[in-house]
């Protein structure tokens, strides 16, 4: 009984932490898309933020392996987690453009293909196998397709308009933020960069659980990681506005807040992710996307003053029906392998009970 409640604690614990990481997230996408209206510059914001996270992050880095035997920090390990950052700054930097042009909705509903995607590439890797014979593998593969025609659709086709947002007269979010709608073609270059985003991220899955497994320790890879990524984000600002230096001039407004905010925000994600990945593994990240969706819409209209469109509305349902169904087939795939072991553990005692008689 008693390891039950156990059980059941830890797994409210990863619920409650994931959740809480996930609509943090969607508040910054949202806090991003209004400081951007003001001025904010994606490499500024990169480049403030990732190395503040990095030091705020060197603190716990005393705490957290200091009681713990780990395999030596190899060179390898650094080059993994080299490569991990490298990714971590592409799909970062392409995310931002694409939410910057199109909005946090579009970017919530977008990233629900992550688990699909992840299964296309744990095939490529021979990390997963396809047989049409079990209908968890079938579950998999339907749900993969239905994810990516969501996205298709969301992207491709706008529609018109099912949800319009208004502001009550004492909270006019339009007139304080400046106008924040976005034209089709910036709709369809964001949602292909939001796409591209995510196959990365899904990259990055498969990375983080290797180095994981290789190197135990959550706060070491996410301090590295940071670092690895304030250097990739501001060589990459440094390049691309050699000359417009005024961006690098923060004010005392929403723009700062927003810094600070994704260098609070950053340390936790990280680590949390990296946690989760060690005990749960990489599908496991994906679970928490959809209800994103929800969230980001319900902060767009209150924030932003943002409508919801029809495209967005099948595109999005489609990607978590996809998104489910991939879940299921992987929930389902994961019990016939515990039944498996559970019966072949039995055998053996079985066959020893038949040998005494004898």
């Amino acid at each position: 009984m008693a390891g039950a409640v156990s059980h059941w604690r830890r797994e409210a614990m990863f619920l409650t932490v994931m959740l809480a990481i996930e609509t943090s997230l969607v508040g910054l996408s949202t806090l991003y898309k209004v400081a951007t209206s003001k001025g904010l510059n994606l490499y500024a914001f990169l480049g403030y933020s990732y190395p503040l996270a990095s030091l705020l992050l060197i603190p716990s880095l005393f705490f957290s392996n200091r009681s713990r035997s780990l395999p030596p920090l190899s060179f390898s390990i650094l080059c993994k987690i080299g490569l991990l950052g490298l990714v971590g700054s592409m799909y970062t930097i392409t995310g931002y453009i694409g939410i910057k042009l199109s909005n946090p909705t579009l970017s919530s509903a977008i990233s629900n293909i992550t688990p699909a995607l992840t299964y296309i590439l744990a095939i490529i890797f021979r990390m997963e196998k396809v047989s049409f014979k079990e209908r968890s593998s079938v579950a998999k593969v339907m749900g993969t397709i239905l994810s990516l025609i969501g996205a298709l659709v969301v992207v491709l086709y706008h529609g018109p308009r099912v949800f319009v947002a208004s502001s009550p007269p004492y909270l006019n979010f339009r007139q304080l933020f400046l106008p924040l709608s976005s034209s089709n073609s910036d709709w369809l270059i964001g949602g292909a960069l939001l796409t591209i985003r995510d196959i990365l991220v899904s990259v990055s899955f498969i990375l983080q659980a290797q180095i994981m497994r290789e190197y135990p320790a959550a706060f070491t890879i996410s301090f590295l990681y940071t670092v690895y990524v304030s250097i990739v984000t501001l060589t990459i600002g440094l390049v691309v506005e050699r000359n417009n230096p005024s961006v690098w001039i923060i004010r005392f407004d929403i723009t700062l807040i927003t810094i600070l905010t994704m260098a609070i925000i950053i340390p936790l994600y990280y680590v949390i992710h990296s946690w989760t990945v060690r005990h749960k593994g990489p599908v496991y990240l994906a679970i928490f996307k959809p209800p994103t969706i929800l969230i980001a819409v319900v902060m767009s209209a209150i924030v932003l003053n943002d409508s919801l469109y029809l495209g967005c509305l099948i595109g999005g349902t489609l990607i978590t029906l996809g998104f489910y169904s991939v879940m299921w087939g992987k929930a389902n795939e994961e019990k016939d392998q515990l039944l498996l072991l559970s019966e072949e553990e039995k055998t053996p005692l079985l066959l020893n009970g038949s040998n005494e008689q004898i």
